[in-house]
């Protein structure tokens, strides 16, 4: 059952109760009319033939039997009585009405001379005590159908509180809200819907965790490779660089002219050895010249250090002859992207051939790296690892990933990263 029902059949159940209610008073208020005109008739009758069965001296009996006779609309004297002396009602008045005065009429009722006038003070009367009675009716049917709705809209809206702790639960980072189950249907759709976030929010903390995780691992791994490197390789040169150095500090006074020179070429080809390794080492961990320029030249660089490394994999580059200047940040948003799509094509995809494609389009770049491997697993794509990274960075550059699979199998990576808003788009032709 949902809200707007039970709301409603409340209601209704309230209103033909008190309409129920109102019909019984009505009808009981009518009974009683109904015998009070009968009783005020009979009397009448009755007192009309007792004063013309009286002797026509007898006023004072006569005047008796009108006193205690409780007549209704009608007032009667006789004859040695002086006329009523009554003030108008002000209700009439008020209410833009004023009864004629027709005056008494004398009637003659066996021996007595009577004068009979209309009251109508006691018609005022039953009018004004039945509009206190509908009053009454009303204000209780108002007050009643203002409490039930009151009762119905809390008890059909305390479910709220359930779902305001469940989401307190998960503002204070706890993974289950904890909701019970609800008779409406719109509650449950808002439970489904908090039970949704609850796992989404579960999921990006795992994803957020799972980042972190990685982000100390590579830190770890470009530790442990670049002392390697260091090791292995400037230490090596280094080491041939002391040898020579302190061949040449002992032997000095001893060596020939052409000894000299020889010593002084192994320690240039030592010294510009250890340069190039430096500069390996400097452009694995942060390339230079990211700019507009620099960036299509960087991914030259990499592209071409790939396919020196990989030969069963054929590496293509679409870049445009020119780009627009984006930044050092999106530059390098660009080549890790690149970099990063690329070492997973060679870990994971079997590929032949890997194309990366890079394109200006109004308001952005637009960046696709494919490749005619495996493709996506049957359960879709794993966000960790690269490619969770790969998210993160598009994310943080305010772009939009997509994983397609690629028109002859494959995969396709496209990464839509918008322009800095400073800087003009220029869409060569």
């Amino acid at each position: 059952m949902d809200l707007r029902r039970r709301l409603l059949g409340s209601l209704c159940l309230l209103l033909g109760s008190l309409l129920a209610m109102t019909t019984l008073i009505q009808l009981y208020s009518l009974r009683s009319d109904i015998r009070a005109e009968v009783d005020a008739s009979t009397r009448l009758v009755n007192v009309l033939a007792a004063a013309g069965s009286a002797p026509a001296g007898d006023a004072g009996a006569v005047r008796a039997l009108f006193a205690g006779a409780g007549l209704r609309h009608l007032s009667i004297r006789t004859a040695d009585e002086p006329p009523p002396q009554r003030a108008a009602h002000p209700l009439p008045a008020w209410l833009g009405f004023a009864p004629p005065d027709h005056g008494e009429r004398a009637i003659r009722i066996g021996g007595q001379l009577l004068y009979i006038a209309p009251n109508p003070e006691s018609e005022i009367g039953e009018r004004l005590h039945d509009t206190v009675q509908i009053w009454i009716t009303l204000l209780f049917f108002s007050g009643t159908t203002l409490a039930v709705t009151w009762w119905c809209a809390d008890r059909a809206l305390s479910p709220v509180r359930a779902l305001e702790a469940g989401l307190h639960r998960l503002a204070r980072g706890e993974p289950d809200p904890a909701l019970p189950a609800f008779a409406l249907r719109e509650f449950r759709r808002v439970a489904d819907a908090i039970t949704h976030l609850a796992r989404t929010l579960a999921d990006a903390r795992g994803a957020q965790h799972a980042l972190a995780r990685q982000l100390i691992t590579v830190q770890e791994d470009e530790r442990r490779v670049l002392a390697r490197e260091l090791h292995d390789e400037m230490g090596q040169t280094l080491t041939a660089l002391n040898v020579t150095a302190t061949h040449l500090a002992r032997h000095a006074n001893m060596l020939t002219r052409d000894a000299v020179a020889e010593c002084a070429t192994d320690l240039r080809r030592e010294i510009r050895t250890c340069g190039e390794q430096l500069r390996a080492m400097l452009k694995t961990l942060r390339p230079h010249g990211l700019h507009a320029a620099g960036l299509a030249q960087t991914l030259r660089e990499l592209v071409l250090g790939w396919r020196a490394r990989h030969t069963d994999i054929d590496f293509e580059l679409d870049l445009p002859t020119q780009l627009p200047d984006v930044g050092e940040l999106l530059s390098l948003t660009v080549y890790r992207v690149v970099q990063e799509a690329v070492t997973n094509v060679v870990r994971h995809s079997g590929a032949s051939l890997c194309v990366v494609r890079l394109a200006v389009r109004a308001g952005g770049l637009v960046l696709e790296v494919r490749d005619d491997g495996r493709g996506l697993p049957a359960e879709g794509a794993t966000w960790h690892g690269g490619l969770l990274g790969i998210t993160e960075r598009i994310a943080m550059a305010g772009g939009q990933l997509r994983l397609v699979a690629g028109p002859a199998g494959g995969l396709r990576l496209l990464a839509t990263l918008p322009l800095p808003a400073t800087q003009p788009v220029e869409v060569p032709a």
